[in-house]
């Protein structure tokens, strides 16, 4: 979905709009997926990479920009696990229990008329 809002800096707010986004490339050089016994599974994601494009523009009481944006996200880490009902009287769900995310490196270019 598109991102829309607003910011306060200094002498005034900055309205800004994110829209188009799309994920072109997703590297995942590392995973594993593995059962814990008696409570779920973990699945494990190493040194992934992701680049995403998007428009953008904003607007202050001074002046107004758009373009095009690429954002290169790397040396992201992943884990998390995943619980499921051990009754069988439910239908068969999973819950995620935990998640932890850190990522490396961001790299934003962006490409606009000023």
């Amino acid at each position: 979905p598109d991102l829309t809002g607003y910011e306060k800096f200094g002498l005034g707010n900055v309205k800004y709009n994110i829209s188009g986004i799309h994920v072109t490339a997703v590297e995942l050089p590392s995973a594993s997926i593995s059962l814990l016994p008696g409570s779920g599974i973990k699945l494990v994601i190493g040194n992934a990479s992701l680049t995403i494009n998007m428009n953008w523009n904003i607007r202050t009481w001074m002046f107004k920009d758009s373009g095009r944006s690429t954002v290169h996200i790397s040396k992201v880490f992943v884990t998390a696990i995943f619980s499921m009902p051990q009754d069988n009287t439910s239908p068969t769900s999973i819950s995620l229990t935990s998640c932890r995310t850190t990522s490396g490196d961001i790299d934003i270019k962006l490409n606009g008329k000023s």
